[in-house]
């Protein structure tokens, strides 16, 4: 078995190595929204009944209007993370994986554990013939790297070409709906796409996110998936927050994102890319600077394979700015 990917998040674990209640550390380790929408009424027999299909469709009628997907009905999973487990199923025996990296490391486990030749490569031009499916998060994590939707219709067409599937990744486009192929994804049949719900709404916690492809796609996956795969209070929240007014939402993401720029250009920490929801910076000192951060009860993400990078998350408001500010004026330079 390989060894675990390193992810954001893993509060219990620093505090237990810094020491701290989990509850009072401050966790810019994720790419979520750290200011949770506010929750609509659940219905009680949400709760107590199995979720039943007019609950399901809901959810999926409010997703297909939400990401403009057309005739298509996104499929509700418990977390992306549950569909790219499946992933593997879809690819063709004996062809090789293209990721698009460096990215969330979870795609190339995924395959290579299935027993797939994975080539990360650098850029969508390096995919060819050899590979059977590709996949590319738009925008990328860590780097926030994008490629326009012309781009990816091409890409497509190419893998259709020879048979092969493209996945795209759109987990952080919540606040960039310019970058999603959605609306395009009914003339495209061999085009599956991934949205996240919990990091845009800040709800991680309810485990929830949506894929747009076609119907034989979709209907294999919830084939493998298995009966009640998302919990009725999900998909009831789904509903209702996808037809609500985000405004608000997209709003604040930015005042929070401006928030942390000036933080971390105020101690001369630069960006090298990023979302709305996360900044990512290199610098020699990124060990210590994780290390003096954790001492303080700050939490962000460092990388084993790019260690002079770190990625900040949001901070929930700007007395959290502060906190972090001062921890950084702190570092020994």
């Amino acid at each position: 078995m390989s060894a675990p990917i390193v992810h954001g998040g893993g509060i219990t674990a620093a505090a237990a190595a810094f020491g701290g209640r989990p509850e009072d550390w401050l966790d810019l380790s994720t790419g979520i929204n750290p200011c949770p929408v506010t929750l609509p009424e659940i219905p009680a027999w949400a709760w107590h009944r199995l979720p039943d299909r007019h609950l399901v469709d809901a959810a999926r009628l409010a997703a297909r209007d939400h990401y403009g997907s057309g005739t298509i009905l996104p499929l509700p999973v418990p977390g992306t993370q549950s569909a790219i487990q499946l992933l593997p199923r879809l690819a063709v025996s004996g062809r090789r994986i293209a990721v698009v990296a460096p990215t969330y490391g979870e795609y190339a486990r995924a395959f290579a554990s299935a027993g797939f030749a994975v080539d990360a490569v650098g850029d969508i031009a390096a995919i060819g013939g050899e590979h059977c499916l590709a996949v590319v998060v738009n925008p990328n994590n860590p780097d926030g790297r994008t490629w326009p939707a012309e781009a990816l219709v091409a890409l497509h067409d190419s893998m259709k070409a020879v048979g092969g599937l493209l996945v795209v990744d759109e987990a952080f486009g919540g606040t960039d709906p310019a970058l999603s192929l959605a609306a395009r994804a009914h003339a495209l049949s061999n085009l599956v796409v991934f949205r996240s719900f919990g990091k845009f709404f800040g709800l991680a916690g309810l485990r929830l996110g949506f894929v747009i492809a076609g119907d034989d796609i979709l209907g294999r996956l919830e084939e493998w998936l298995g009966p009640w795969a998302v919990s009725g209070p999900a998909l009831s929240l789904a509903a209702s927050l996808l037809r609500s007014d985000l405004s608000a939402v997209r709003r604040h993401i930015d005042e929070r994102n401006a928030g942390l720029q000036a933080v971390l250009t105020g101690v001369g920490l630069g960006s090298i890319g990023g979302t709305a929801l996360f900044t990512l910076v290199a610098d020699a000192r990124a060990s210590d600077i994780y290390t003096h951060l954790c001492r303080h009860h700050i939490l962000v993400r460092k990388f084993d394979y790019a260690p002079d990078w770190l990625r900040f998350g949001l901070t929930p408001g700007p007395a959290a700015d502060r906190r972090l500010g001062e921890a950084l004026q702190r570092f020994e330079r």
